[in-house]
């Protein structure tokens, strides 16, 4: 299930908001009215990270590994069927803790993009920005001993 990571930056006409789980990271952008201007969803996220990015001016681009390719995994869209696509399942399912005017907005783009594929491909990978990278995982304790700072 995705949860909300908080403490996110906001631009000056945009906040910005994340929601992640193990397979997927959801990036959006809302305007001060809460419209949708912008969302990312990276999924796969491991070598074979894709992302569909949709900007409410410039449509949507789909970057990262072809369908078909070597070792790609699920690609939204390969299935031609929203109802059927794996990724949109797996979306679907994970994003219920996720505001369901965002939910909403974000499954249909995401539905539309499955029925009228193929866009443009700007990029063979999708690269993060600094804000959008996982944070270090934390230190773990010894068991049963803290770390008390004398020397």
């Amino acid at each position: 299930m995705m949860r909300e990571i908080l403490g996110v930056a906001d631009e000056s006409e945009a906040r910005r908001r994340w929601f992640h789980d193990e397979y997927f990271d959801l990036f959006v952008w809302q305007s001060v009215s809460g419209e949708i201007i912008l969302f990312q969803l990276c999924y796969g996220i491991d070598s074979s990270e894709r992302a569909l990015v949709w900007h409410k001016d410039a449509g949507f681009f789909h970057d990262g590994a072809e369908a078909g390719a070597a070792g790609a995994g699920d690609v939204i869209g390969a299935e031609r069927v929203p109802d059927n696509d794996p990724v949109i399942s797996r979306f679907v399912a994970a994003a219920h803790p996720v505001p369901d005017d965002i939910r909403s907005a974000v499954t249909a783009h995401i539905r539309e993009y499955a029925e009228t594929r193929p866009v443009p491909t700007r990029r063979r990978r999708f690269r993060r920005a600094d804000w959008q990278q996982k944070p270090p995982a934390a230190p773990a304790q010894v068991s049963g001993q803290k770390e008390t700072g004398r020397g």
